[in-house]
Formats: structure tokens, sequence, C-alpha cells
């Protein structure tokens, strides 16, 4: 089972169900996204498959910058973005998190 190319409407609501229940394990601070904290963000990815990351401290089209940037190089995808708080999601080879077919 490989990495849906985008998510379709109901996956993304599926995934934001499991996502109201998360805390921020990845904060984005004034450093802003530097190599250490792409290495952690991936490894974390990896572990969760759905991560929720608060940017701290970037106005609204920096946010979205950044997004864009971390989404281009985990190979994950947004499931949504709310404010200074977004998800993302990555599948593993061996899901823990099998998303519903359509």
């Amino acid at each position: 089972m490989s990495q849906p190319e985008k998510l379709s409407v109901n996956q993304k609501k599926y995934l934001r169900g499991i996502a109201h229940g998360l805390n921020p394990m990845i904060i984005i601070g004034a450093n802003g996204v530097t190599d250490s904290l792409m290495a952690e963000l991936d490894s974390t990815l990896s572990h969760h498959e759905i991560l929720k990351i608060k940017i701290a401290s970037a106005e609204r089209e920096d946010r979205k910058t950044i997004i864009d940037h971390v989404i281009q190089e985990t190979g994950a995808l947004l499931v949504q973005s709310i404010g200074k708080i977004f998800v993302i999601y990555r599948q593993n080879e061996e899901t823990q998190l099998p998303l519903p077919k359509k």
C-alpha cells in the first residue's frame, strides 16, 4: 500500500478526527525550518504518520511558505491548516493508520 497522492474529503475528515485529540509534536520557532528540525519532523512523521505542527512566530504568508516547504520536503499530505497549527499525514508501508477507501 503506498501513500495516496491526495486525500479525499472523507479521508481528510477521518484524519482530522484523529488529529483533533493530538497536541502539536513539533513547534517551529523563531529559527524557522532548520535542517535539524526537518530531520526530527521526518523521523516523528515516520513513527506517527500523522503530525500536528505549530508555527510559533510567522506572518500568514510566511506560514503558507513554511507549510509548503514542509510538505515538499517530507512528501506528506496536508490534512488541515488552521491559524498557526497545521496537520500533515504520510502513510508508512506498514501503516498503523489505514485510510478509509474513499
